[in-house]
């Protein structure tokens, strides 16, 4: 797509994380003074940081259509009514800003990365991930979280069950950007599970041990990996949709 900085082949792609809500995070894509942002869940803030960064924002990428991720791109849109929005073909009736309608397996280019548009669904009926190959980064909305995976909204566990197992057959390198601030009490509910002196235990306790030290100093758990997901999320680890669903239901009684 066009770009409105000529020279953005000299500038590297940066990813900043910008807290919004009470616990979602955005994201944005930087290159030169294009921006690309992720799930904009508010317009005001994210025009502001926007505009004090003299970024143009040329594209959304949108992983699904609850509110909490679609609620700032309408107003978005008006301050730059060129951008463009990428979201599910299927979604057409309940995100109908989308400009750009994406199924399964399409691919695309957006500030000099390629993008590969994976289906998860499961949280929602069309729910979306982007995996960006070169850059080694996905974009995965509320299937995949820090120790944890999205409820099950209009999907089935066997449908998570499948989303999970493609998102980890991912590179472990993959940085895994899920779009909600939720891995520490994923990480409490896992020691629940299996017990804090177990081998898998104890590697949840670890990592619950820096979440907590990086959230005491306001910062954000993620990026998490795909390889640590792979080693310390239980949902990841599950073998069967059955075994999904019992864990899903633990986790939504739990109360801890």
């Amino acid at each position: 797509m066009a770009t409105s900085d000529p020279g953005l082949d000299r500038h590297p792609l940066q990813i900043e994380v910008v807290p919004v809500l009470r616990d979602n995070y955005v994201f944005a894509l930087i290159r030169g003074r294009d921006a690309v942002l992720v799930d904009p869940a508010v317009d005001a803030p994210l025009q502001s940081w926007l505009e004090q960064r003299r970024l143009t924002l040329v594209a959304v990428l949108q992983t699904h259509h609850h509110h909490d991720h679609i609620g700032g791109t309408p107003g978005l849109l008006q301050c730059w009514p060129q951008c463009r929005v990428f979201a599910a073909e299927a979604d057409r009736q309940r995100i109908p800003w989308l400009t750009d309608p994406l199924v399964d397996g399409d691919r695309f280019a957006l500030l000099g990365q390629r993008i590969e548009v994976l289906a998860v669904p499961a949280h929602t009926r069309a729910h979306l991930a982007y995996h960006l190959p070169e850059s080694g980064d996905l974009f995965c909305g509320d299937t995949l979280f820090g120790a944890g995976c999205g409820r099950l909204f209009e999907g089935t566990p066997a449908q998570m069950h499948t989303a999970l197992q493609r998102l980890c057959s991912l590179p472990d390198h993959t940085r895994v950007w899920c779009a909600h601030e939720y891995t520490a009490g994923n990480l409490r509910w896992a020691i629940s599970q299996v017990g804090a002196d177990e081998p898998l235990g104890q590697s949840l306790r670890l990592r619950l041990e820096q979440v907590l030290a990086l959230r005491a100093q306001n910062q954000p758990s993620i990026p998490s990996s795909v390889g640590l997901e792979r080693q310390t999320n239980l949902f990841v680890r599950a073998g069967s949709a059955e075994a999904l669903a019992e864990l899903r239901s633990s986790k939504d009684h739990w109360s801890g």
